[in-house]
């Protein structure tokens, strides 16, 4: 997640049930979220073991959540309408649930307003997460061919700069914001049948299921790989004064750099982008005016701010979610007093020009492409092209190289932590110190098949459900309650008898025990 971390520990395959804190000891950020992420890896393999890949809780009263219906014909445009519910996928809770709008205080000496009438639904052009555009998100026509609608889920980072609610004001505007929240986005999406390589017209549940879960098990496979290392580079000697001599990793200060995939596709095509404070540096937008854009703030400190040059990402909530590439503009003129910025170009007309999605500037550190042969090659679309089979520079000492035959998905992202004291990158490597290809942190995607739809009030049901494990109570038989008052009895007769008490055999040895002396 892009958030402003020194490093990220958890590691499932270690197998840690815990962080266990010493008294007197350093507390860092990476302790406290491990402790998180023990905990919810812990919650989702339990729910998972237990629902298996996707399922809801159902029964008598209590529908499964996610319930898909085809509404066409009569609407404007034609829709999806989402069932009101909670549904698992892998074992990541998704809650369909819409929440019921307030009633406002009415005024002096007027009745109170009657409470606003609230959709209890969900469609497929409201739901939270997915931001659809009517332009280019078309549902496929059930008509011509049925179509799955599936649900995907996955996780991304929401700052202070997104939802200004977790900002504490208290501590004024000269301060950083505290924490940043993991967000659960689930989408409901269409998949036509020839993505799934179905050429049936009427295909069997048996065979949507499978075909979907080969489908699903592709596209949540990463199939890119990336290694990391530090080298010592060749102008290290013309600032002998600044770290260790003999260190690789020549930067000043310990980072937490972030590779992350900007345009995804084979190599050729993809692009990646780099940070090297994790793509945490971000500036709230107030205002846009063509090139020019006004930001609540310049940033923190000359560490953390914006400078000529800098290429930027200008997004919103709604592109956040769509994970979709857009052009990465450079900042070419700073009017500090106005807190503003010029762009190299505008920013693409359907991102930022609401204030409610909270659009908002992020900042990436590359500046040009790596030198190859002894040229820079031409950044794409303001991002670097990605090359493989080649170590990479991105800066003071720090290298990539990104494994052959990859292919790679917007958002695909690795971390790599660098340290001045030891002047190195941490990466895993083999006995012989070679860096080991890593598939990517993030982002994972997780996928369910929901409904077949075959037409308006013609969808066929796709998800799975449960019941709830607890039963009644049943009566015990009479053989039971007569066994039960029987040992009440002869626990009652003991206690009268006269060995105060004890067992008649015990009485007995204690008795020709005396008898004996």
């Amino acid at each position: 997640m892009h958030a402003d971390l020194s490093r990220s520990t958890f590691r499932p395959e270690r197998h840690y049930s815990a962080v266990v804190a010493q008294q007197g000891r350093v507390q860092l950020d990476a302790d406290l979220n491990e402790q998180a992420a023990i905990q919810l890896h812990l919650a989702r393999t339990l729910a998972a073991d237990l629902i298996g890949p996707h399922g809801g809780p159902g029964g008598p009263g209590r529908p499964t959540g996610f319930h898909i219906d085809y509404v066409g014909g009569k609407q404007d445009i034609d829709t999806l309408t989402i069932s009101p519910g909670r549904y698992y996928v892998d074992g990541i809770l998704c809650d369909a649930t819409r929440p019921a709008p307030g009633t406002p205080v009415p005024h002096d000496g007027t009745e109170e307003p009657p409470a606003p009438e609230a959709d209890t639904a969900w469609d497929y052009w409201t739901q939270p997460d997915a931001f659809r555009d009517p332009e280019r998100d078309q549902l496929p026509s059930p008509a011509r061919s049925p179509f799955v609608v599936y649900l995907k889920v996955w996780e991304r980072a929401v700052s202070a700069a997104e939802d200004p609610a977790l900002r504490e004001v208290a501590l004024g505007a000269a301060l950083p914001d505290t924490a940043v929240r993991s967000k659960v986005v689930w989408q409901v999406l269409p998949l036509t049948l020839s993505e799934l390589d179905i050429e049936e017209s009427d295909p069997s549940v048996d065979t949507v299921r499978g075909k979907f879960d080969t489908w699903a098990g592709k596209q949540a496979a990463p199939a890119g790989r990336l290694a990391a290392r530090s080298e010592r580079p060749e102008h290290a000697d013309e600032d002998p004064c600044l770290v260790r001599p003999d260190a690789r990793y020549r930067g000043p200060e310990n980072q937490l750099y972030r590779v992350e995939v900007h345009a995804g596709g084979a190599a050729g095509q993809a692009t990646f982008k780099w940070s090297r404070e994790n793509g945490s540096v971000v500036f709230p937008v107030d205002e846009l005016d063509g090139t020019w854009v006004q930001l609540a703030t310049l940033g923190l400190d000359d560490k953390l701010d914006l400078d000529v040059d800098d290429l930027v990402e200008f997004t919103d909530t709604a592109y956040a979610s769509r994970l979709e590439p857009l052009p990465l503009p450079r900042v070419e003129e700073l009017d500090l007093p106005g807190r503003r910025v010029r762009l190299s170009a505008e920013p693409d007309p359907r991102v930022g020009r609401l204030p409610h999605l909270h659009p908002f500037l992020r900042r990436w550190d590359h500046h040009e492409a790596p030198r190859r042969k002894g040229r820079t090659t031409a950044l794409k679309g303001g991002a670097v092209p990605l090359t493989e089979g080649e170590w990479l520079t991105l800066e003071d000492g720090v290298e990539v190289y990104f494994a052959k035959n990859g292919s790679y998905r917007t958002g695909d992202h690795w971390l790599i932590p660098a340290r001045t004291a030891t002047g190195s990158v941490e990466w895993p490597t083999d006995a012989a110190r070679r860096p080991l290809l890593q598939a990517p942190a993030g982002i994972a995607r997780h996928f369910a098949p929901l409904a077949l739809i075959k037409g308006e009030g013609g969808s066929v049901d796709l998800r799975l459900s449960f019941g709830p494990l607890a039963t009644d109570v049943k009566p015990a038989d009479q053989g039971t309650l007569d066994a039960e008052a029987l040992a009440a009895r002869e626990e009652q007769a003991a206690e009268a008898a006269p060995s105060g008490g004890r067992s008649q055999t015990t009485a007995a040895a204690e008795a020709a025990a005396e008898g004996d002396e």
